[in-house]
């Protein structure tokens, strides 16, 4: 399952571009969030293909920062911004966002790096490796715990409130089933962490391309174009 990692790299390229084309066109600040989420996505992925091959202490760090810390923030805050309507929760939320990001960056690039790198196994997901040669200090597990919760809460409960809105409603079905896609993709990442625990690391790599792809699924359905029924044609069906 190794070239999975550089799949996963390729295919959340494309999606950043395509989210982040799309915002150029319609300027919504979630489709801004979604899009830095999305590289933070391949540039998790990115990391994993380099230390397939050698070991780098700044690769392990980005990987770290953003597979593992704020690529469920930043994809949640987009949901965060498309439906909190609220005046001014959103916009301190993102800046809460941006501090907590930019802590959480000078922290991890100033974690030390265990005498264990030297045994560093290629050949072995690197998932199962790094606890022993990153240190991480109480506030960067508090503020992963922190960012991944809130991340998975807003972009899977966003994306079914989005669905049950749409299904209650009786319209837009390509939103309501891009919605449940893009909830069921966003699942799938954080369910490979539970595959680390029961021994069966290399089924992240599975977990993050599977996760990917139906999130991008999920967004070509929900941004697809529908033909629209006349007043004259749908009185007369």
């Amino acid at each position: 399952m190794h070239y999975l990692p550089i799949l996963s790299t390729i295919i959340s390229f494309i999606f950043a571009a395509a989210v982040f084309n799309r915002f150029r066109v319609r300027h919504g600040s979630h489709l801004l969030f979604w899009s830095i989420g999305l590289v933070l996505y391949g540039i998790g992925a990115l990391t994993e293909v380099i230390m397939l091959f050698t070991f780098n202490a700044f690769a392990l760090k980005l990987w770290y920062l953003s597979g593992a810390m704020l690529t469920a923030a930043w994809l949640g805050q987009g949901t965060v911004n498309l439906l909190v309507r609220r005046r001014g929760v959103t916009p301190t939320l993102n800046i809460v966002l941006i501090i907590v990001s930019l802590l959480a960056l000078v922290l991890v690039l100033l974690a030390p790096i265990t005498p264990t790198a030297a045994n560093y196994n290629p050949a072995q997901p690197l998932s199962a490796q790094y606890r022993d040669i990153l240190t991480r200090s109480g506030i960067v597990v508090l503020l992963t715990i922190l960012l991944n919760v809130y991340g998975t809460f807003t972009l899977v409960g966003g994306a079914i409130y989005s669905a049950f809105i749409f299904w209650r409603r009786r319209v837009l079905f390509n939103r309501m089933l891009g919605n449940i896609l893009i909830a069921a993709g966003a699942i799938l990442p954080a369910i490979g962490g539970s595959f680390i625990k029961m021994g069966l690391p290399d089924f992240l790599y599975l977990s993050e391309f599977l996760g990917v792809i139906i999130m991008y699924l999920g967004f070509l359905q929900a941004t697809a174009a529908v033909a629209v029924k006349s007043t004259s044609t749908a009185s007369t069906a």
